[in-house]
């Protein structure tokens, strides 16, 4: 390998190299103790020093040095870990510099020449590769050849980053380095003389965590379902640690759940995949959530700077981010100062002149008569001019879409509302009049025209006109609409709650529905129609829980609600059938349409589960799930007392799973969740983790009291039954949850006799400020690094629960023992893995297709199974076939037949039900079983016409005109003709009692394929001569067999063939079988037992490697 020169002041310290060949200019060096007898103190030693004290870790054994007549001064300019590799640099620098050199008299200008020449021949073999991405491209090269060259893995597979730590094995560590690639973890180290290879796939990573102890300080634990490994002594733990959070999460998420889980385009395409794209993927990740920007959006600058707040009448400073539609401003402390500016509302972004005052000021001109100062801008000129890019392709695609929507708009009708129906034709009047209202867009909230009648409301009136004037003095200080500063005193207006009068417009201004909105006229109206009369699983489902949604509320209590709410959730299943309809989307969208419009409501919606709770609503929840686990290490890390007295927090989790779900709608009384519902649009998640934990806090003494879950159930129940506001100081009406669950508490806890406290009265509003005192360090960024983690534990506990979904439906089918069969299944999951990791595009994708069953409506993926094409089958039949055959062609051939045999939907793959029944009828099942296996391996569908040969199959393998003997063990022989009436009445009654249906006849071409199958068996085995004996005296036996069956009975004792009637000569498996068993070599052959053990643990150290070799030979040969 070239290297860029680099200056070594004594050509031999501390006589470490060894100069093995060398002339006026060139020295060719071998590290001492590499290549001389194992066990040299020297060689221990000085490998020992390489790993230990070189930054580089291993140092190359061989290398060439440059030097100059006359100075002490040389420089290294090629390595490499073989002298085959050397040796290639060596001859070149002879041929093609060495005689050049001469003709130079200042000597310096030779170094300056060998020098660049050098360079020359790095940068050509770098361009265009992977190392020309990287920071250090030198360095970088010589790491990706290590990582090559020490675990033989495929060109594939992609190298992402590397760093020098210590691997700890037990109390001892072991200095190395950490590879981190697109698909697995490997670790080098070689210490005196000792080396040490781990290759950990992230597929396989179950948890990861950062641990210290006393030897062990800030360590990376990875943990795998069969150990876990530490690994310290990084230079920078958190971006160690961060970056392989990163791979291991985007790797499970790629391999294990690609059809239920957002993944941005970039990350789905491995290759692509560097260090600099995961420190842009995971700002960019940290930027969405913050601003809860669309998933699709991209980020395009970051830059440091500072923005004219006129409520402080100052520059905060701060960063600006820039997306494809989005200015986003965020002050240093996260929270303190946030402002969102969509592009559609921007008018011009203009550079002002500079002063000393105002350096590099940029004016950001907005719609409503605004402008946005910011100045200390780097780099403003580029910014300015792709900000201007930007805002024009917008611009004109807004115009295009407006002249479109024009034109449409000419020719339609102008009809206000949407007639299309449900249920059957009207059968009178007053039916057709409620269909057309049930029908009808609302152009007002549902609020409006229906409220709760409940005592208390008019004492309110008052606390709502307070909250309307000090919200129409925030708009007059910090700006009114999506572009509105929202610092602290936003926070705690939101507390308060957002007035009835408000709401709608606050939410849609804080969740930004309202940008979606205006870019997107009449894209509800589209989705309403195309949705009209189709009739899906996920329209059944919302038409069953309809009338489940807020019951209690007049809104729903009649057919206008009613309406709207199906109207809302059929077009959102229409527009993103991924998603479809899950529970609690019902309640949730019930509520929006109680304050916003119809159409906002459903933009709304599209807010809320696509952008502020991502992955949360499909068949897996992975996304609440994900949340669960975050919290229960929230709970961990601020509630420490209480999660020592309750170390089982899953209790604790699943009676907060509603909570996230439905953003505690469900489990409050209506007028309190609505307020929470206001913190979630301004605070996004954070705020229901911060309110769970406060909603923690105030029980823990009574749960840390607790003796079970119910008890624990109810605790919680009561608290937040309990839960006022101060809209509604007397009792009220509340969601179906919380009424059914306040009764059920209150007759539980009265007739269990438990001393359960009676709760006192809390009001939302003191409850919020206190989660936000208590917890609100709680941050974004925070929040995101956890659910990156623990995505990891949850996709990991699904795939899981497959592998015994999968095991439990195959148990009852096979004989092997439980630990063999999991095995087993690890073994075929890991060959879909390693498609995916390492086949190209086309079949990865095709493979990784085939792991998702469809539900019944093709619509959604309701189970994940694992199944393997043929090459795939084809790899595994070579690890674990009992019989290993004389040639590669015909175990080929073999594997064929099986896959076609086991593929019984011809669909081209095999699933792991057909793969375990047919090992274990090879390992476990009795020898009639094997034969029955091998026997329809040898006849359609597995045996094809086109297979082999024809001309191999003009005459019999064998044929004779006299009759055969049998070898007695007494010595005696016994006529064959006797042998074959006696068999032939067995085989009478073995028909008699066989129920099962008979396997076809054998024809002849079949039979000598089965013959043919039985000799390449048995080669080189230790009886190979007695079985092959075995075979020719069976082989025989089924020829007369066949031929007396075809001539009839009385056709003599002679036996002939010809090849005019060769065509109509059968044999049936039981005729095969009787005559197998007359041979005891035979029968102790297939009786044999094969442990499955040894075979599938054999397999799993050959599978990668052997997979890995064949994969690079068909990439090569492309």
């Amino acid at each position: 390998m070239w290297l860029n020169p680099e200056e070594v002041l004594l050509k031999n310290a501390l006589k470490l190299w060894v100069t093995e060949r060398s002339n006026d200019f060139f020295l060719l060096q071998r590290r001492r103790g590499h290549g001389e007898p194992t066990g040299r103190i020297t060689g221990l030693l000085v490998g020992a020093l390489d790993t230990v004290l070189d930054s580089n870790a291993r140092v190359s054994p061989f290398r060439v040095l440059l030097q100059v007549p006359g100075s002490q001064i040389s420089w290294v300019v090629a390595s490499g870990a073989a002298v085959e590799e050397v040796n290639k640099h060596w001859d070149w620098l002879v041929h093609n510099l060495l005689h050049s050199l001469s003709v130079f008299e200042n000597k310096e200008d030779v170094a300056s020449f060998v020098k660049g020449k050098v360079r020359g021949l790095i940068a050509e073999e770098v361009g265009g590769r992977q190392a020309a991405q990287e920071d250090e491209p030198d360095k970088f090269r010589e790491a990706l050849l290590k990582f090559e060259l020490h675990f033989g893995l495929p060109s594939s597979e992609k190298l992402v980053t590397y760093y020098s730590c210590c691997c700890w094995k037990g109390r001892v560590p072991r200095q190395g380095f950490l590879y981190l690639s697109i698909n697995h973890a490997a670790f080098y180290s070689f210490l005196l003389g000792k080396e040490v290879k781990l290759v950990i796939p992230w597929a396989e990573v179950t948890q990861l965590e950062r641990v210290s102890t006393g030897l062990m300080t800030e360590a990376v634990r990875i943990n795998t379902r069969r150990r876990q490994r530490e690994f310290s002594m990084f230079l920078n733990p958190d971006e160690a640690f961060g970056v392989i959070g990163q791979l291991a999460d985007i790797a499970i998420r790629r391999l294990l759940d690609s059809e239920g889980l957002e993944i941005d385009r970039v990350l789905q395409q491995p290759a692509r995949i560097t260090k600099r794209i995961l420190e842009e993927q995971a700002l960019r990740e940290y930027v969405l959530a913050l601003f809860r920007l669309p998933r699709g959006e991209r980020l395009h600058e970051v830059a440091s700077c500072s923005m004219w707040t006129p409520h402080a009448r100052c520059h905060t400073a701060g960063t600006l981010y820039t997306t494809d539609g989005y200015l986003c401003f965020s002050g240093r402390e996260e929270g303190s100062c946030i402002l969102l500016i969509p592009l559609s509302e921007v008018l011009s972004v203009e550079k002002a002149e500079s002063t000393s005052l105002l350096p590099n000021p940029v004016i950001v001109s907005v719609r409503m008569k605004k402008a946005f100062q910011l100045i200390e801008l780097q780099d403003r000129d580029e910014l300015v001019e792709n900000l201007n890019s930007r805002l024009r392709a917008l611009q004109w695609k807004r115009s295009m879409f407006r002249s479109r929507r024009d034109g449409k708009r000419s020719v339609s009708s102008p009809t206000p509302y949407y007639t299309f129906y449900y249920d059957t034709g009207p059968s009178d009047e007053e039916e057709i009049e409620e269909q057309v209202l049930r029908n009808t867009v609302n152009s007002e909230a549902l609020m409006t025209a229906f409220h709760l009648n409940q005592p208390g409301t008019n004492g309110s009136k008052s606390t709502e006109q307070l909250k309307e004037r000090l919200w129409e003095d925030h708009f007059t200080e910090f700006g009114r609409g999506v572009h509105m500063f929202r610092t602290d005193k936003i926070q705690r207006l939101v507390a308060m709650g957002i007035p009835e009068s408000l709401r709608g417009e606050l939410w849609m201004t804080l969740s930004d529905a309202s940008s979606e909105l205006e870019s997107h006229q009449g894209y509800y109206t589209s989705m309403v129609q195309k949705s009209m009369g189709h009739s899906s699983l996920a329209t059944d489902e919302i038409e069953r829980d309809l009338h489940r949604s807020l019951p209690d509320h007049p809104a729903f209590q009649n057919p206008t609600g009613i309406a709207a709410l199906r109207r809302v959730l059929t077009a959102y299943a229409h527009r993103n059938p991924k998603i479809g309809y899950c529970q609690s989307m019902n309640i949730l969208a019930s509520v929006l349409l109680l304050y916003a419009k119809e159409e906002e409501a459903f933009w709304l919606l599209v807010a809320v589960c696509e952008r502020m709770l991502p992955d949360y609503f499909n068949r897996r929840v992975i996304g609440a799930q994900v949340d669960q686990s975050v919290f229960e290490q929230l709970i961990r890390e601020r509630l420490p007392e209480l999660a020592e007295h309750v170390p089982d927090l899953s209790t604790l989790s699943s009676v907060s799973l509603s909570w996230f779900l439905t953003l505690f709608l469900s489990v409050l009384p209506f007028h309190s969740a609505v307020c929470v519902v206001d913190c979630f649009f301004f605070h996004g998640i954070k705020a229901i983790f911060q309110l769970g934990l406060a909603a923690l806090e105030a029980n823990a003494a009574q749960l840390s009291a607790s003796t079970d879950d119910g008890q624990a159930l109810m605790i919680l129940t009561g608290f937040l039954d309990q839960v006022g506001s101060e809209e509604s100081s007397c009792p009220q009406s509340s969601p179906p949850a919380a009424e059914t669950s306040t009764t059920s508490t209150t007759t539980t806890s009265s007739s269990s006799g438990t001393d359960i406290p009676a709760v006192r009265n809390t009001n939302i509003s003191d409850l919020i400020n206190e989660s936000y005192e208590k917890f609100g360090d709680l941050t974004v960024r925070q929040i995101e690094r956890l659910r990156c983690r623990h995505r990891i534990q949850v996709l990991q506990a699904h795939e899981d629960t497959t592998k015994d979904n999968a095991l439990r439906v195959v148990t009852p089918d096979v004989s092997m023992s439980p630990e063999n069969l999991s095995d087993v299944y690890d073994l075929f999951k890991t060959e879909h893995f390693i498609s995916l990791y390492w086949g190209d595009s086309s079949s990865a994708a095709a493979a990784e297709a085939a792991a998702w069953r469809h539900g019944d409506s093709g619509r959604s993926y309701v189970e994940r199974q694992y199944r393997l094409d043929r090459p795939q089958f084809k790899s595994l039949y070579g690890l674990l076939a009992p019989w290993p055959g004389d040639s590669n062609q015909h175990a080929d051939t073999l594997a064929n037949r099986t896959f076609t045999l086991l593929d019984q939907d011809c669909d081209s793959l095999v699933t792991f039900r057909e793969f375990a029944g047919w090992l274990d009828t090879l390992y476990c099942e009795e020898l009639n079983e094997k034969i029955r296996l091998l026997y329809r391996l040898h006849i359609p569908p597995a045996l094809t016409e086109s297979e082999d040969d024809p001309s191999l199959m003009k005459s019999p393998l064998m044929s004779s005109n006299r009759p055969l003997c049998v070898n007695l063990p007494s010595g005696e022989q016994t006529d064959y003709q006797e042998q074959l009436k006696q068999m032939l009445k067995d085989l009478v009654k073995e028909r008699e009692r066989d129920v099962e249906k008979p396997l076809p006849l054998m024809n002849q071409r079949e039979f000598i394929q089965f013959c043919k199958t039985l000799y390449s068996m048995f080669h080189g085995g230790p009886e190979e001569n007695e079985l092959f004996q075995a075979i020719a005296t069976v082989t025989s036996l089924v020829l007369q067999i066949g031929e007396a069956g075809h001539r009839g009975p009385g056709s003599g004792s002679e036996v002939t063939t010809t090849e005019d009637d060769g065509s109509e000569w059968t044999v049936s498996y039981a005729q095969i079988l009787a005559s197998l068993l007359t041979e005891q070599a035979l029968v102790n052959f297939f009786e044999e037992p094969v442990d499955l053990c040894l075979k599938v643990a054999a397999a799993k150290v050959k599978q990668y490697h052997q997979r890995a070799g064949l994969l690079s030979l068909q990439q090569g040969s492309r």
